[in-house]
């Protein structure tokens, strides 16, 4: 269920960025503004960014196979990456576009209608933005959480658009227009790098949170009866899947069946405790013990 849920908000995503797309390019046709041409542009990038999203969770919910036998769940990160990439093409058409306007200055034309219009869109981002954000957060999926929050960037761009599109046709500074549209393109520009950032760290494999690694470290002290210490413990995070393995040091004369018994209770309460969890336990005599580990309690 929760896989089909999180296709069917991608899938949404998708369906929103058109409509956002469309409504921004109807703002844009109605004024001539380069600011809100800069603005759409950026919502071409959202709705390439929903496609992008949509392919890598579908791709990262397939089931491990011999090729990857640890499964496709970091297909998120690239997508990611992507999506960082495309955030910055945008940006630097947007650039381009402001130059030239700049050289040109011209006063946009049906200012109330355009800022009407561009003001919808705006809104069904925010809403978006918000629901993506935390339902990506809640599943642990990049992509989505990516998407969001490219979205919200977005929306901080169209405010400050449509605040110095009031000054540009109070003022009668034309120039203006221009100027703001170098400065969405800034603000995205720093969106993309935040988003390729993150998903690099992803792609390296990032430890899970200092939290999580307390959180877990407790579980193993607190259900290892009859070993003796646990150590070389190491996390990585590849989407929403967490992977822990760790030695564990058992008494030299311990039968295997035991020292099953302790790495199948040591594992049922991780699992318990950490959500989408593989775990893999070395176990080991206890002259390998390192004394420098986590001592069972």
């Amino acid at each position: 269920m929760t896989n089909q849920r999180t296709l069917a908000v991608a899938g949404a995503s998708l369906v929103i960025g058109l409509i956002v797309l469309g409504l921004k390019g109807l703002a844009w046709q109605m004024t001539g503004s380069v600011a809100l041409y800069s603005d759409a542009l950026e919502s071409i990038v959202n709705v390439v960014t929903a496609i992008v999203a949509l392919i890598a969770v579908r791709l990262a919910q397939k089931p491990a196979d011999a090729a990857l036998p640890y499964g496709y769940h970091k297909a998120e990160y690239f997508s990611a990456v992507i999506v960082g990439v495309m955030i910055i093409v945008a940006a630097i058409l947007i650039v381009r576009e402001a130059y030239f306007g700049l050289m040109a200055p011209e006063m946009p034309d049906a200012p109330v209608e355009g800022l009407m219009i561009s003001g919808v869109a705006t809104v069904i981002n925010l809403v978006w933005a918000y629901v993506l954000i935390r339902y990506g957060r809640k599943v642990r999926s990049p992509a989505l959480e990516a998407d969001g929050k490219h979205l919200l960037t977005d929306v901080i761009s169209t405010v400050g658009v449509l605040v110095g599109l009031v000054l540009v046709f109070t003022t009668g500074f034309a120039p203006l227009d221009s100027i703001l549209a170098g400065l969405v393109a800034l603000n995205i520009l720093w969106s993309g790098w935040g988003v390729i950032r993150d998903s690099v760290g992803g792609l390296m494999d990032v430890a899970v949170p200092p939290e999580t690694q307390k959180l877990i470290r407790e579980v193993i002290a607190g259900n290892a009866e009859g070993a003796i210490e646990a150590h070389d413990i190491r996390t990585r995070q590849a989407g929403k899947m967490t992977f822990i393995d760790f030695h564990l040091v058992v008494p030299g004369l311990m039968s295997v069946e035991a020292a099953h018994a302790i790495c199948d209770g040591i594992e049922a309460k991780l699992r318990e405790a950490v959500e989408d969890v593989m775990i893999t336990i070395h176990v080991e005599p206890e002259e390998k013990a390192k004394h420098n580990g986590i001592v069972v309690v």
